[in-house]
């Protein structure tokens, strides 16, 4: 009963919630000069109500299976940007993601937060992490989040060069998920300001992420039921009718 009154609760904030304008800043301002690139990526407009789940830091033995299970209930696609050292580990889950037909993007081999990453280091992390994921999925990624979502130029240069989008997230979808703040945080969070081609990062690694598990059913079960799906970064970039690609100054 406690769960059909918070889904209640949070359907009607999603439904009612008013989007208010942001100011530019000086991280806007920046943000605006890597999107002209055409491979930086925050939120990638569509005009379908789709939005795309991603993961980071998997896979893990016990959440990323659970996850997949809620993603297959609702017939809903994800990204998942996985960890080459973890895939090593766990091969059978990142063939279980490709099957299930979800997308694996390449978040660096060992996940070492800017360890200072010259462009020839991310350079090797970056291939050791693809040939791990070819080899389990028969795919090479296209996809690359940096570690905590930190990015510069060098970092940008090297993934572009290697084929790469980056892809971030929409500033008002960083859940937290890290923090535990409580599944219900999280999943009101998300809903009530979602928008049309948001990326939503989660985590289904790195430490007890049993309340993104539940944040994630009943984030689907409140989208789907306001005519929203899910589906991978790439297809949102496939339907996008506004990439402007460009070079940085």
């Amino acid at each position: 009963m406690k769960r059909v009154t918070l889904a209640a609760v949070l359907l009607m904030v999603f439904t009612l919630y008013n989007v208010m304008p942001a100011s530019a800043t000086p991280s806007s301002i920046k943000r605006e000069k890597f999107e002209k690139t055409g491979h930086v990526f925050w939120d990638i407009p569509v005009e379908e109500k789709l939005v795309a789940f991603t993961f980071d830091d998997g896979p893990d033995p016990t959440y990323t299976p659970q996850i997949l299970d809620a993603l297959k209930k609702y017939k809903a696609k994800a990204t998942f940007f996985v960890i080459g050292e973890e895939a090593e580990r766990y091969p059978e889950i990142v063939k279980r993601q490709a099957a299930e037909g979800h997308e694996i993007g390449n978040h660096t081999y060992r996940h070492h937060f800017r360890d200072g990453y010259s462009p020839a280091m991310l350079k090797k992390e970056l291939a050791k992490n693809s040939e791990i994921i070819e080899s389990l999925t028969g795919t090479s990624p296209t996809l690359f989040r940096p570690i905590a979502g930190y990015y510069d130029k060098e970092i940008v240069d090297t993934a572009i060069k290697g084929g790469y989008n980056v892809i971030l997230w929409s500033w008002h979808q960083e859940t937290r998920d890290w923090s535990r703040p409580g599944a219900a945080k999280i999943t009101q969070n998300v809903v009530s300001d979602a928008r049309p081609g948001d990326v939503i990062i989660f985590h289904d690694a790195g430490g007890d992420r049993s309340q993104t598990v539940k944040a994630v059913e009943d984030i689907l079960e409140i989208l789907y039921k306001n005519g929203y799906q899910c589906t991978t970064v790439s297809d949102l970039l496939y339907r996008s009718n506004s990439l402007l690609p460009a070079s940085i100054n």
